[in-house]
């Protein structure tokens, strides 16, 4: 009964997914299309949404520069688990046209567990439409689950975007917390990186309001 129970939330749950769409790039171009009547992802159960803790899905659409690339983990860390991460464009891949730039970070999968890439410079919306089948397929069949491993091998993400932002990088989101929160504490969740954010982390500061 279980079981069954497992398959009807998961089939459920593929067919009622919300995109937060960050838009860094070209890739950008081929969104509206895929949302307006033409290719209509919503007869697939996919929508959009305009807030990180409301999302399912993180669409990264194309370059990502490193500055750019801490709102992207901001953005992802602020997300409700399950969630799912999409790289379209070979931006996201390797760089791109891009890849011999200082301020580019070239493999987004370094930073954040990448679910699915969508290759191309840009994608057509079909091939956007044939990810995201893609992905509820998996999702589906149980085997979407790479959210997990930003928590059992934190650290080692933690340690990649340290050597672009700095010793001094957190962000308000609690990870080890919630790795804790959903049993998914492994050997690679702390390590020396995680050590280096305790000792560098300090409260939130509230801003100052002015009339």
């Amino acid at each position: 009964m279980a079981r069954v129970f497992d398959e009807l939330t998961r089939f459920c749950q593929a067919r009622s997914l919300f995109i937060l769409h960050y838009c860094t790039g070209c890739g950008a171009i081929e969104l509206p299309p895929v949302m307006t009547s033409r290719f209509d992802m919503e007869r697939l159960g996919v929508s959009p949404m305009v807030t990180p803790r409301q999302a399912d899905i993180l669409l990264i659409t194309g370059y990502v520069s490193i500055k750019t690339l801490k709102r992207v983990m901001l953005t992802y860390e602020q997300m409700g688990s399950p969630k799912y991460v999409i790289g379209i464009c070979s931006c996201t891949v390797n760089g791109g046209m891009y890849w011999q730039s200082y301020a580019t970070a070239k493999k987004l999968d370094e930073y954040l567990p990448v679910d699915l890439y969508i290759a191309g410079c840009m994608p057509r919306p079909e091939a956007v439409i044939s990810g995201l089948r893609t992905l509820m397929g998996r999702i589906e069949r149980g085997e979407a689950e790479s959210w997990k491993e930003y928590y059992q091998n934190y650290d080692y993400y933690l340690g990649n975007q340290q050597k672009l932002f700095g010793d001094q990088w957190q962000t308000p989101v609690d990870v080890i917390g919630e790795a804790e929160q959903y049993q998914l504490l492994g050997p690679g969740t702390l390590g020396e990186h995680t050590e280096l954010l305790v000792k560098a982390q300090h409260p939130l500061q509230p801003l100052e309001m002015r009339l």
